[in-house]
């Protein structure tokens, strides 16, 4: 047996064919060995390339899955925050509707207040007015009152007057027909005297 047969267990398990051919039959079994030695390379490296291209699809798969995650993350983020965003614009929106509604009760509360105020003073002035024409009209009929008690007292005074004017009058025809009753029956006896007189004369 060769000496170089004692390091590969094929060429120690090998037959020689012949004498004449061993060296090549040898040769055949190195060629032999380099071959299935070169496909096991080619094998493992082919099986490296693989797994390093597993590998790195893994790698890219990851890094496609942390993008996406981290994509998703942003939208959900973006999301949250459009939605934290419409929030507060609907709570601007509510408290600026509670704002103008509060405001605008606080309008019509005061106008109708002024209103009411308004009425009140109508209400108020008509009242005074209502007094005022009240009392005008008490003032008118007391004047007229006055008035009427003033002429009919100038009414009995005038009255008066002339029943007195009369009462004196007839008093002092009375007076003039006694003085002239007198004076005739002054005559009357001046004439009865005269005509004594002259008759004791004769």
């Amino acid at each position: 047996m060769p000496a170089s047969s004692k390091t590969d267990p094929l060429l120690a398990k090998a037959e020689p064919i012949s004498n004449s051919g061993s060296a090549s039959g040898i040769m055949y079994l190195r060629r032999e060995k380099k071959r299935k030695e070169k496909k096991r390379k080619e094998k493992k490296r082919k099986e490296k390339k693989r797994k390093q291209k597993k590998r790195k699809e893994k790698k890219r798969e990851k890094k496609r899955k942390e993008k996406k995650r981290k994509e998703k993350k942003r939208k959900e983020k973006k999301r949250k925050e459009k939605k934290r965003k419409e929030k507060k614009r609907k709570e601007k929106k509510r408290k600026e509707k509670k704002r103008k509604e509060k405001k605008r009760e606080e309008k019509r509360r005061k106008e109708k207040k002024r209103k009411e105020k308004k009425r009140e003073e109508k209400r108020r002035k008509e009242k005074k007015r209502e007094k005022k024409r009240e009392e005008k009209k008490r003032e008118e009929k007391k004047r007229k009152e006055k008035k009427r008690k003033e002429k009919k007292r100038k009414e009995k005074k005038r009255k008066e007057k002339k029943r007195k004017e009369k009462k004196r009058k007839e008093k002092k025809r009375k007076e003039k027909k006694r003085k002239e009753k007198k004076r005739k029956e002054r005559e009357e006896k001046k004439k009865r005297s005269g005509s004594f007189c002259s008759r004791r004369e004769e």
